[in-house]
């Protein structure tokens, strides 16, 4: 497209940001910000507010902050809002998380106590290792959706905020495959009337923000916006959504090193990956459904990258094991090992052990930040239904049907900047640079 074509919005007012889940990730995000608006803390890990994008030729040496270069809201103009199965207000609720020590929440308790959440839409079906007493209760699934917009209608005008942004910060639900109540948004609707039960508690959260208008994000590795029936409501109002499952730690690492090893054409035996935590995810994933709707996610990420059926000798038979255990001494620092068992040269084996000692909601507390403020940017430029360019964030990244994902960090990187030059009406960058060696 032209330069010029594209007609971006202010960021004028304040943003609303919608989080189902007021949980470790919630109230990290929550905390962060609000201690960050106060000079207390740095957005370390956010590519909205510390990454630089290059425009022109390297020989131009003009690389802005992409803060300055896309009109992004301002972290004062942020204003949250939560759903949770549990009445804790925000600033109890990161006291029980115990990823942010008490003395530093102190100085934002205040911000926090505010924050109290709404009742949820829970149903123990889906999530069976949690139960709490703060649910919505309705005729049906479709009663439910309406207590939800309701909410979000309510703090539109409370808080008078000109745009909102809903992303899903909840917990992993059991393995949902799709279902013919999934595949129109007639039937669906018809579905919620119903209380169908392939109709989880994810996609009654995504319909209530796809009919009121407001983008959404899946961070989790759910069944959940990625329905025909939820992709063609969001086309239909022109809204954007994104997805899913946040990327974070161990598969974090697997879509940096993966590529290396294409890249150099190293062959692949095994790649063995386990976890600890013993956060509230953890506890969650300790269900076999639940842990299912996971791996199906961690798994597919080698796939993609390497391409076996196009490199056989290479990738053909590798083993790819992942696993997952609760242990509840380790709190929200995960621990991630990883065993990869390559081949080179004459087919001689070498191996290579990642031990990654993560803090999990640390890492994912930005990439929520960067998807809110990205939405928000999306649905000013007009865009809507699936933003592949920001599969950068996403284990599981959503595309239009008739491709394949793409998991490669680096290219998914280099997409998110070029859709922000396309925005912007800036040239692409292809990093030819044919043109530097080139006579004159």
């Amino acid at each position: 497209m032209e330069q010029g074509q594209v007609t971006i919005a202010p960021a004028r007012g304040k943003l609303g940001v919608l989080l189902p889940g007021m949980g470790a990730v919630s109230t990290t995000v929550i905390a962060g910000v609000e201690l960050i608006k106060k000079g207390l803390g740095r957005p370390i890990g956010s590519l909205t507010q510390y990454g630089t994008i290059r425009l022109g030729k390297r020989t131009d040496h003009n690389s802005p902050l992409i803060k300055d270069f896309v009109p992004l809201a301002g972290l004062d103009d942020l204003v949250f809002g939560c759903w949770d199965i549990f009445e804790d207000n925000c600033y109890e609720a990161a006291l029980h998380a115990g990823v942010i020590e008490p003395t530093r929440l102190e100085a934002v308790r205040s911000e926090l106590e505010a924050i109290q959440p709404w009742k949820a839409v829970f149903d123990q079906r889906y999530v069976r290792r949690l139960l709490g007493p703060h649910i919505k209760t309705g005729q049906n699934k479709h009663a439910l959706a309406m207590q939800l917009m309701e909410d979000i209608e309510m703090f539109r005008g409370q808080h008078e905020v000109t745009r909102m942004v809903m992303l899903w910060c909840g917990s992993t639900e059991v393995l949902t495959e799709l279902d013919d109540v999934h595949k129109t948004l007639h039937s669906f609707e018809e579905g919620l009337k119903n209380d169908h039960p392939a109709i989880t508690p994810s996609m009654i959260y995504a319909y209530a923000s796809l009919m009121s208008g407001v983008p959404f994000g899946n961070g989790a590795p759910n069944l959940t916006v990625d329905i025909p029936a939820l992709l063609e409501l969001a086309t239909d109002r022109g809204v954007p959504i994104c997805g899913k499952d946040f990327k974070t730690g161990q598969t974090l690492m697997k879509t940096i090193i993966a590529p290396a090893l294409k890249a150099r054409q190293l062959g692949l035996h095994g790649w063995f990956s386990t976890n600890i935590l013993g956060n509230r995810d953890g506890d969650v994933l300790h269900d076999p459904d639940s842990f299912r709707t996971k791996e199906r996610s961690k798994l597919s990420v080698l796939e993609y990258i390497l391409q076996p059926e196009l490199n056989e000798d290479l990738y053909g038979q590798y083993e790819h094991q992942v696993h997952i255990h609760y242990y509840k001494p380790r709190g929200d620092n995960k621990e991630g090992w990883d065993n990869i068992d390559i081949f080179g040269w004459l087919d001689y084996p070498m191996q290579i052990k990642v031990n990654f000692l993560c803090r999990d909601s640390v890492l994912a507390a930005p990439l929520v930040l960067d998807l809110v403020l990205f939405l928000d940017l999306a649905q000013r430029s007009g865009l809507s239904g699936i933003q592949e360019w920001l599969s950068f964030y996403f284990k599981s990244p959503m595309c239009a049907p008739f491709l394949y994902p793409e998991h490669d960090l680096f290219i998914q990187l280099t997409k998110l900047k070029n859709t922000l030059r396309y925005l912007r009406g800036e040239e692409q960058i292809t990093h030819l640079g044919i043109e530097y060696y080139q006579q004159r």
